[in-house]
């Protein structure tokens, strides 16, 4: 047993000095690597560690200038070394987007960057005595800020709402620049809807200070223009905004954006109120509108001619007329959705669709006229000359209309007449008969002397018998003349009522024409061939 636990014991020793050789080995190779690594980047490793010592200077030289910077400063003091001066503060408006311009609310929504640019006396340092630190980023709510609000605003929130960092450099000069998404208030002018310009205006001043203490201008004071307006100075920048990161609108261009500065002065105050006013030209974009309202109220529009091209036999006249009215009534709805509730003017739509609905409801008025002429009898309704005269002659020559003239009666054309056609020809027949049988009568009677009194007596009453059939025949050729001058009537009405949807026709097509063009090249938009800025 001894020597078996010994040899396990020597196998063990063996096993472990082997693990050992090799954790050495490895040991020896890594660091002949490193060593090698080193030989080979020694100057990475010098430039790491230099750039490292060189930002943790920078941060201590940092902090410790933001700790004398704040160490006795107060934000609530204006930063002036007389009271009597006044912090100038430049202001520059950034418009990022566009994101609503509500028509029935009458708000414009916009994303905007408030660029403002002030000097604060209170900060000052010399950038060698703190490591070349020449700008800090400090909070904004940790130093002094003009108050600069949005007075036009819409839901409330006057201020910016998120609180960003401020660039401070070492001569004073602040540099702060919020983002903020403004709801501002705009009076939307309906009037050319949807070919209209809006004019939209952002109001901004301070709303604590006058203008004795915090004077307003603008960034690009280089390019104000000095002008006078109501016997008020005013400032203007005709292109006061910055739309270099500006994201373009889906509904709407961008036409002009100037900036006017305004000095409001009071009886209660002494000093002026000062604000900077940026205006945004706006011009809708109409394919929407024109795609989904225009074209489609055009064609309903133009469905009412085809009312007076409908025969009116097919009894669907009205109907028509009364089916568009409804799709019109739609329409008014539709707009009713859109455009602010107002009752100072009437949008170009709005007068367009009047239009059209007073139209269609004039053509409802002529298709029910037309209808009572076309079914008139002469039982009801006698032709006088002037109306014979007018629609018979005059009208249909100047809206060259031609009246079939009727057909001249030969074998074919009774062979293929209907049943009551060929008994209006046998009465013409017989009306041709009744002066030969008048003749065959007197001769009959000038001959009865020679005959016997059997003979005389058969000739009367074969006379008898002829003259019956022949007052007979003539009621019925009476009958059916008499039919066919009403039916002669009845056409001529019929034809009066074809020359009268003829010329309402004509009346309709050109007054929806005119007036459709009328209407809608009244908008200024439609002949303003200005570009959109962006």
């Amino acid at each position: 047993m001894t020597i078996l636990v010994g040899k396990k014991h020597c196998c063990l020793c063996r096993k472990i000095i082997g693990r050992s050789r090799a954790r050495r080995a490895k040991a020896c190779q890594l660091e002949i690597l490193n060593e090698e690594s080193e030989q080979l980047r020694p100057e990475e490793e010098e430039e790491k560690d230099e750039s490292n010592v060189v930002r943790c200077s920078r941060s201590e030289h940092a902090r410790r200038l933001f700790q004398d910077i704040l160490t006795g400063y107060n934000k609530l003091l204006r930063p002036v070394q007389n009271t009597s001066d006044a912090v100038t503060v430049k202001v520059k408006l950034r418009l990022s987007q566009l994101l609503d311009v509500h028509e029935k609310n009458q708000i414009i929504t916009t994303n905007i960057w408030i660029k403002q640019v002030w000097t604060d006396s209170n900060i000052n340092w010399d950038p060698n005595d703190y490591g070349g630190v020449d700008v800090l980023y400090v909070p904004a709510d940790q130093l002094w800020t003009p108050n600069v609000v949005l007075y036009n605003n819409a839901d409330g929130n006057y201020q910016v709402s998120a609180v960003t960092k401020a660039a401070v450099y070492y001569n004073g000069t602040v540099v702060w620049e919020p983002p903020a998404i403004y709801k501002s208030m705009c009076p939307i002018d309906i009037e050319w809807f949807p070919f209209d310009e809006q004019l939209c205006d952002l109001k901004f001043g301070s709303w604590t200070y006058d203008g004795f203490e915090v004077d307003l201008i603008h960034y690009d004071k280089d390019d104000v223009q000095i002008t006078r307006e109501n016997g008020r100075l005013v400032w203007i920048v005709p292109n006061g905004v910055d739309l270099s990161d500006f994201l373009p609108s889906t509904e709407w261009d961008v036409m002009a954006v100037p900036v006017k500065r305004h000095e409001e002065r009071y009886e209660c105050c002494r000093a002026p109120y000062i604000d900077i006013t940026f205006y945004i030209y706006l011009r809708r974009r109409t394919l929407f509108y024109s795609v989904n309202l225009i074209i489609p109220c055009i064609g309903i529009s133009f469905l009412t001619i085809l009312v007076f091209y409908l025969p009116s036999d097919s009894g669907e006249k009205v109907s028509l007329s009364v089916s568009i009215l409804i799709c019109l009534t739609m329409f008014f709805n539709l707009l009713v959705e859109i455009i602010p509730s107002t009752s100072l003017i009437i949008p170009l739509i709005g007068k367009y669709l009047l239009f059209t609905m007073v139209m269609i409801t004039l053509s409802i008025a002529v298709t029910v006229f037309t209808l009572n002429v076309h079914y008139r009898l002469p039982a009801t309704h006698r032709f006088s000359v002037w109306i014979r005269y007018l629609f018979l002659d005059f009208l249909p020559k100047l809206l060259m209309m031609r009246r079939p003239e009727p057909e001249p009666l030969s074998v074919a054309t009774v062979d293929k007449a209907p049943a009551f056609e060929l008994n209006q020809s046998e009465n013409v027949i017989m009306m041709t008969m009744l002066p030969k049988l008048g003749k065959t009568a007197e001769v009959a009677g000038q001959s009865s002397s020679s005959t016997s009194p059997q003979q005389t007596w058969f000739d009367e009453e074969e006379n008898a018998a002829i003259a019956s059939a022949v007052r007979s025949t003539c009621f019925i050729a009476n009958h059916f003349r008499k039919k066919a001058a009403e039916d002669e009537v009845k056409d001529d009405w019929r034809y009066i009522a074809n020359v009268l949807d003829r010329l309402f026709l004509w009346t309709f097509s050109l007054t929806f024409i005119s007036g459709t063009c009328l209407i809608m090249l009244q908008a200024p938009s439609i002949h303003d061939s200005r570009h959109p800025i962006v």
